[in-house]
């Protein structure tokens, strides 16, 4: 690689302007935390997921702040692990010693994690941001196991935004009308339009298909080789489309002209690697069990779902799920859905045993709505010895009890103000 070319990409990249519009995130205080600690801190999330302004972020407030690199650069397209040396000594040569290192994307290049140990080796601290999880996580797994903290980034939270539009609402212990219908109406904003940060901006639909053609092509087709990309394309217009909705790899693979369930489980494999989807187990002890069962769907961002999928009605009760379930992921939790003779949307497993029941619907005014959920809910609750369930609703709050059962009917944006930061 040519070193006056590498010179001008790091001079290119130094021009650096803050976002107009910034959002607090919860996640920087929690990277925070870590920046004494001698582990390798890996910023990882969907593309324009917030990761690289985190990172950016960081940087300017610590006093050698130097050493960045974004690897995704059309003029990096022959860079090669040889060349992560002369790298090293244009750095020393443009801004002397330092001991912090920022990389984006260095997974474009291969064999970086070489480049990465040794680094590590000689004391030095080390950002990584990367659009791929689970690829960063298994190159470094070969050299740096047990040295290295991952950090996920998703799109804007609801707390999060209205943090920024309306950060008061947040510190009164009573809200007035005013306030909770400045709340709906934010959150009627975000069932819409999501929370990916350009997006929420500008509201420019180009925007999301540029993102999503992106995370396809450059993600997925050229990492893994795909000649014919129509299978993958309806794969993903399927789940879209279907938010939620059960399938089996088996069927799904007629359904889209792939050969066999294995080929269809490397696609959804490749979808929840670059956070596109993330694929909910139904729960069992037999883990061979949760294998074979039938899977559901869910997908970063309800923007993205508007942008990919096929709706022929709102479907709001999917979409309010699709908003529950990503905020579980926010939070760390491990989450599957109960199914026996009736079913739950949502239960948690902590240290072993399932601790928590969540039902998701847009309301529970009619009394086949009302039974089902509450009947879904008392079934997994008597299931796992629970006491105590969730239903989460778009703007219902109750408290009952089901002979020895407690039941909490809460609207959703309420419980999404009241969740724990991740």
């Amino acid at each position: 690689m040519d070193r006056e070319v590498l010179k001008q990409v790091i001079a290119d990249q130094r021009d650096y302007l803050s976002p107009k519009i910034f959002f607090e995130r919860s996640q920087a205080n929690v990277i925070r935390d870590f920046l004494d600690d001698p582990s390798i801190l890996i910023i990882s999330g969907i593309r324009r997921s917030g990761k690289s302004t985190i990172q950016r972020l960081l940087q300017q407030g610590l006093s050698e702040s130097d050493y960045y690199f974004n690897f995704d650069d059309e003029r990096l397209v022959r860079f090669e692990v040889q060349d992560f040396q002369i790298l090293l000594e244009l750095f020393i040569e443009l801004f002397g010693k330092q001991s912090f290192f920022y990389f984006d994307e260095i997974k474009n290049i291969k064999g970086w994690e070489q480049f990465i140990r040794r680094l590590y080796d000689k004391g030095n601290k080390i950002f990584i941001t990367g659009s791929n999880a689970k690829l960063l996580s298994q190159e470094l797994g070969t050299h740096l196991t047990g040295r290295y903290i991952q950090f996920e980034i998703y799109p804007l939270s609801f707390k999060e935004i209205i943090q920024h539009e309306c950060p008061q609402v947040l510190t009164k212990k009573a809200l007035s009308t005013d306030d909770t219908g400045t709340i709906l109406h934010h959150f009627a904003d975000y069932l819409k339009h999501g929370g990916i940060p350009e997006y929420f901006k500008f509201r420019k639909p180009e925007y999301l298909k540029d993102l999503y053609e992106g995370i396809l092509y450059r993600d997925i087709i050229a990492r893994y080789n795909i000649s014919n990309e129509r299978p993958l394309r309806e794969l993903v217009y399927y789940f879209a489309s279907n938010i939620g909705k059960e399938f089996s790899y088996t069927k799904l693979g007629e359904t889209i002209g792939l050969s066999g369930s294995h080929a269809v489980s490397n696609y959804c494999s490749y979808l929840e690697k670059c956070y596109v989807c993330f694929f909910l187990n139904r729960y069992s002890h037999s883990l061979q069990k949760q294998i074979q069962y039938n899977k559901k769907c869910y997908m970063i961002d309800p923007a993205l779902i508007r942008t990919i999928g096929f709706r022929v009605s709102e479907d709001k009760g999917r979409l309010l799920e699709n908003i529950v379930f990503i905020q579980l992921k926010m939070q760390g939790q491990e989450v599957y859905f109960h199914k026996d003779r009736k079913e739950c949307d949502f239960i948690i497993r902590k240290n072993n045993q399932i601790t928590q029941a969540i039902q998701v619907t847009t309301n529970l005014s009619g009394e086949k709505v009302k039974d089902r959920e509450i009947e879904g809910l008392i079934e997994a609750m008597d299931t796992y010895n629970l006491q105590e369930g969730l239903i989460l609703t778009e703007n219902e709050q109750e408290v009952f009890n089901v002979g020895k059962y407690k039941i909490r009917i809460v609207p959703i944006w309420k419980w999404l103000l009241d969740a724990e930061a991740p």
